[in-house]
This record gives structure tokens, sequence and C-alpha cells, in this order.
């Protein structure tokens, strides 16, 4: 009995584990004939409006797909449109956002059901994006919607419980096919009137899964060049979670290479870190590429490239090892941007090789255009030196930021102007700038020199602080201005301030005082000796002028500036034979110059130690008028007038100094006589009777003679 009962249990359980099985695999047909006939069933177009309706709800615009339309559950999601359209919002240049050729995303449905993202595909074919700002500043991508604000919060709640993109909802992503296909994005702003436009645009992307390397490639056209990018992150689920991450990428185009391969991470800041690698072929082609033309001057700024380590902290930004170079000019340094402060802090240390700046100046004036400036004899005048400018001068700019920098160079040239090391260092903090040129070589001498300006005020303040020392004259004047008459060591220094909204009103405002000595020199061009010997023969031709020179143990003055008028009172020259001195003012603000001086010719062979007051014959020479065209007239008057005081004591100072002093034949000493009354070399007044006629070789015009031999 036992038997037969176990019997028909083991049957009846048979029979049940077959029902079960038979009614499970009921349900597997009846879900895969579903996900295969009930879409064939409910017509396309109800999935079309349903779909079109909720992008309107979400956007508030409408949404069109006028070509064919395809969607499918198993084997898996797919949603495929042809002719796809987004509208643009109201008041735009262009009717639709997006328009999209073709549209294909498909999506696997199991491991959705698991929670795990794998798209098989994501395809955009001739996607066309219109981005425009409106006068009003208010972006085209800015969406509304029929949802009220606490269903927007709630949502967002939501999406913030769940851990939103960086949670687990990524966490089994998997990309397949992911492309962008020959795609056009424009960028307006009614603001600016700015437009921008990317055509070509091709874009693949990698992933299979979020521990395996990303990889994305493209290339894109703009401003009609072509533009290859590159993408690759390590571990982009290690990115998201903020680990360190190795990362890469890369931007390649004809006007501009750039190349950085470090880490990166992400959290509360971004972190990265990483060799950075730019090559510019030619900077002036690299900005007409970018719509910014350079006009500067010259013909520099031609390749660049920089290397470095770049360090990202945040709104930290760190730049070391850097190593720069742009046309011939090549250095190294560091420099570093903390912009996390209430004010940017920069600082930045640079040390360079020869720094040439000549290939950024203008090109120089030809000798024969500086020739045609000159006025011709009798003819015009050349035109007045423009003044000074009353466009605004604008300061507070330097309240934007602060700053430290400490430049160091191998040497300046400027034109033929040859500096040696020097060292700057420019502090910029609360809207002052100093900018200090610690050090300075210059024609073996040396030089510092410190500009202040001012901006933290409402009136711009400028001061400086400037001296050189010991430098030698004749080729830095030669380098300077091709001035090759005065030699010896010089000195100089100044200390100005000023200030005012203009630049002719920092001129007017203009104060200080200065000084400039040059020991141990020489006068080119004029040999007073040879002059006392033969009057003709002091003032050669100019081939003959660089054999000549005048010897003296000191030329200097001081000066004073007040209100922008330059005052000099003391202008002392000793040299054997000759001493001269100067008084008078320069009128920067006008551009005047009224300057008077007095050369004398004295029985003395003392030039250091020399006494200023002895007595000789004097002529002085009055230089006056503007910058541009300054006369030089001999005061002959005043010459006159104080050898009729005193003319015995002027013809006694020069006996014994000039050949033929005993006044026979015609000696320049006759020409004197004859030209000064009472001039008979003994005090006494000069007969009535009509005086000798001068020698073929007449004393020169000593205005002329200045100008020939200083120029203007």
């Amino acid at each position: 009995m036992r038997g037969l009962v176990r019997g028909a249990l083991r049957k009846q359980g048979e029979f049940a584990v077959k029902k079960l099985i038979i009614g499970f695999l009921a349900v597997v047909v009846l879900i895969v004939a579903a996900a295969f006939i009930v879409p064939s069933l409910i017509p396309a177009e109800t999935y079309k409006s349903q779909l079109l309706a909720q992008v309107k709800e979400a956007t508030g615009r409408e949404a069109r797909i006028d070509g064919d339309f395809k969607i499918a559950i198993l084997p898996r999601v797919e949603f495929v449109a042809d002719k796809v359209s987004f509208a643009n919002a109201k008041g735009s240049k262009t009717k639709n956002m997006v328009s999209v050729d073709r549209l294909n995303v498909q999506v696997a449905l199991f491991p959705l059901l698991g929670g795990k993202v794998e798209i098989d595909a994501f395809v955009l074919e001739k996607p066309v994006i219109n981005l425009e700002i409106d006068k009003n500043g208010k972006p085209n991508w800015e969406f509304s919607s029929g949802e009220k604000p606490a269903a927007k919060a709630s949502a967002a709640k939501s999406d913030n419980k769940s851990g939103g993109a960086g949670g687990t909802g990524l966490s089994g992503l998997k990309l397949g096919d992911v492309r962008l296909v020959d795609g056009q994005v424009s960028y307006s702003d009614a603001r600016t009137g700015k437009t921008e436009r990317l055509d070509k645009i091709n874009l693949k992307i990698a992933l299979p899964s979020l521990d395996s390397p990303m990889k994305a490639d493209g290339s894109l056209i703009w401003n009609k060049e072509k533009i290859d990018l590159s993408f690759g992150l390590s571990n982009p689920n290690g990115f998201l979670s903020g680990a360190k991450t190795g990362i890469e990428t890369k931007l390649a185009a004809a006007p501009v290479s750039l190349s950085f391969k470090g880490s990166a991470s992400s959290g509360k800041v971004l972190k990265a870190g990483g060799a950075l690698d730019l090559d510019v072929p030619s900077i002036r082609k690299l900005t007409a590429w970018v719509g910014a033309p350079l006009t500067a001057p010259g013909s520099g700024y031609g390749p660049l490239k920089i290397t470095g380590q770049v360090d990202v902290d945040g709104a930290k930004y760190a730049f070391r090892k850097a190593r720069l170079s742009v046309d011939k000019i090549s250095g190294s340094g560091e420099v570093a941007f903390d912009g996390g402060r209430s004010k940017p802090l920069v600082t930045a240390k640079l040390s360079l090789g020869m720094l040439d700046l000549n290939p950024y100046l203008p090109p120089e004036a030809k000798a024969a255009d500086k020739a045609a400036a000159k006025p011709a004899a009798g003819g015009a005048k050349p035109a007045a030196v423009a003044g000074w400018s009353d466009d605004p001068i604008d300061l507070s700019g330097l309240k934007a930021a602060d700053a430290t920098l400490d430049l160091s160079v191998a040497g300046i040239l400027i034109r033929k102007i040859k500096i040696g090391q020097s060292n700057l260092g420019v502090t910029l903090k609360n809207g002052v700038l100093v900018t200090d040129l610690k050090k300075m070589t210059l024609y073996q001498g040396t030089g510092k020199a410190k500009l202040t300006a001012n901006g933290a005020g409402s009136v711009p303040r400028i001061a400086i602080d400037f001296d050189l020392a010991n430098f030698q004259a004749n080729p830095f004047l030669t380098d300077a201005a091709d001035f090759e008459r005065l030699e010896g060591t010089a000195n100089a220094d100044l200390k100005a301030t000023t200030q005012g909204r203009s630049q002719r009103e920092l001129v007017g405002a203009l104060k200080g005082a200065g000084k400039v000595t040059f020991l141990n020199g020489a006068i080119r061009g004029i040999n007073i000796a040879a002059m006392l010997r033969n009057v003709a023969s002091a003032f050669m031709d100019s081939s003959a002028k660089k054999a000549l020179k005048t010897d003296f143990a000191e030329l200097g003055g001081t000066y004073v500036i007040k209100r922008g008028i330059l005052t000099n009172s003391d202008l002392s020259l000793k040299s054997p034979l000759l001493r001269l001195s100067g008084k008078g003012t320069v009128d920067l603000p006008k551009q005047t110059v009224n300057y008077r001086l007095e050369p004398k010719i004295v029985a003395s062979t003392k030039g250091q130690g020399g006494s200023g007051s002895a007595s000789g014959l004097s002529i002085p020479v009055i230089v006056s008028g503007p910058w541009a065209n300054l006369s030089y007239k001999p005061d002959l008057a005043g010459a006159l007038g104080g050898l009729a005081k005193t003319p015995g004591k002027a013809l006694d100072a020069l006996k014994g100094m000039i050949p033929g002093k005993s006044g026979s034949g015609g000696s320049p000493l006759d020409a004197l006589k004859g030209m000064i009354p009472g001039a008979s070399g003994s005090g006494a007044e000069a007969p009535t009777a009509p005086a000798k006629t001068a020698p073929s070789s007449p004393i020169p015009d000593v205005g002329k003679t200045l100008k020939g031999l200083f120029g203007n």
C-alpha cells in the first residue's frame, strides 16, 4: 500500500513540475510575442506623437520627425528617426535650434533592467546645432516647461538621493558605436554681433566599460582650417569617483598644436598635472586665424614654442620648469596664478638670453627721408613736432590684480643700443605698479632705475628715479643717435614726479631735478688750439673733422624741473684754452627751447681745476625756437658790448697764443682788432680811422658752426 501511495505522489509531483515549466515557457512566449507583435499592432505614429508631446512638455518647444520612424523593444531598445528637428526660441535668427538628418539609438534591454547602460549605437548624422544669445543676454538653450516649481524641486531631490550622474546609474555604462557624423555648430551673440561656426564635425567615442580606457577622436573645420582632436582617459570610473586618473589630449592644426599628458581627478575641485607642449609656427598667422590680426610693427612675432609642467588645483594654476622661445629669444622660468583670493595674484620668475627687440620695432627712417625732412636753404620750415596727446590715461586697471615678476636677461639690443646683463623686478599691489631696474650694464658702466605708476587714486601718478654711472658716452651716443662728436665717461641721474589724466597733463605737472656730467672727454670736429693758430683750418670739411678734437676735463651741469619747464643755469665745460658756460630753459609742455651758450677762448692751458671766470674772447650763441626747428644765432651785440667795456683785457689774454700777434700782415689778431672798438692792444680808445680790411679767411659763423657740430 505504501508503495502505491509513493508512486502516486511521485507522479503528481512530476505532473506539477511539468505544468510549471509549461506555464513559464508560455509566459516567455507571450513576452516575446508581445515584444515583436504588439509594436506592429500599435501604429508607430502613436509612439511618435507621445514622444513629441513629452519633448514639448519638458522644454516648451515643438519637435518634429518628418522622415521615417522606427521603434523596437527586443532584442534591444531601438529608436531610429529621420529628419528630426527641434524648434528655436522665439525671436531667434534660425527656425530650428537643432536638426538631424538621421538619429539612431540602440540600448541593450536586459542589462538596462539590471541597472547597466550598454549603448550599442548612438549615431547623429549631419546634425546642425544653432546656439544663440539674444540682445537681452538670454541664451536659446534655456528652456521653459509646464512643470510646476514644486514638481521640479521634488525631481531634483530624487536625483540627489539616487546619486546623480556619478552614482550607480552609470556604473555599468558601455559605449559601442557612438558617433557624430558631418555636424555643424554655429554661435551668435546679438549683444556684440559676434558669430562663430564649426563645420565638418566628426567624432567617435569608444568606452568598453567605465573601468576601461576611454578614447575619443575627431576633427572639425574652423575658419577654413582643419583641427584634429583626441582625448583619452585611462579610468573613467576612477575619475568620476575623485581618484587620480591618467589623461592625454591633443589638438593639432596648421596654425597651432597643443598637447597635454598627465593625470587629473574630479572632486570638490578639479586637480590636474602634467606635461604641456605648445607649438605655434607663426604668432602673426595664429592671431589672424582666430580673428584678431596682429598689427604690431616690425618683422617679429614668428615661431613660438612653450613646454613645461602644468599644475591645476581648483582656482590655482602653476606653470613650472617652463622653457620658452619666441623668434630668436629663448629662456626659462616659472609662472603661477592664484584666482582663489579676493584679488587674483600672479607671480613669475623668468630668465632670458639675449633680448633682441629690433624685430618688434618699426623700421628706421632712411637717410633720404631724414634729408627730406630738413628744410633747404631759404626753404620751408619742417613740420612742427606733434603736440602732447589729450587722450585719457586710465590706470584703474592696475587694481584688478596683484603681481610679482622677476626678469633677468643676458642682454638687450634696441636699434644699435647694446645693454648688457640686466635684472628687472616688477610688483603690483593695490593699484600701484613698481618697475625696478635693479641692475643694468651699459657701455662699460652701470645703471639702475625705478618707475612707479600709481593707479590707486582718481588721478594717475608717476614717479621715476634714474641713475647711470661711468658709462662711455661716445659709443652710446653713436649707437643711440649716430652722434659721434662727444667723448667721455658719463654720469647722469634724475628724480621726477608727475600726475595727470592725459599725456599733456603729465608733462605739464612734471617736477624734479637731475645732473649730467662728462669726465675726461673731448669734443670731436673742432680743435681750439688749431683755431687760435689758423681760424680757417679749425673748421675743415667733414672728412677731416674726425681727426680734430678739443679735450676737456669736465662737462656738465644740474637742472630742475617745475611744471614741465626744465631750467639749467650752471652748464660748464673746462678745457685747455676754452671755457663754455650756458643757461636757459626747455619748455616741455610747449616743446620749445630758450638757451644761451657762451664759449670763451682763454689764455690758460688748465682744464680740470682751471678757473671758469678767466678772461678771454667770448661770442655767446642763442639757441631758441620749437624742437622741430631750432635756431642758432650768435649774440654779436652782447659779445661786442662786452669787449667794448674791456677791449684790452680780451686782446691781452690772446697775446702770445696767436701767431702774428704783433699785428703784421693779415693775421687773425688784426681781423679782431678791426672789429673791436678801441682794440689797440693797450686798452686805449680806438682811433677814428677806418679799420683795416679783414683777411681772406674771416672768422666763421659761430651759430652755423655749433649747429653743424652738435646738430639739433
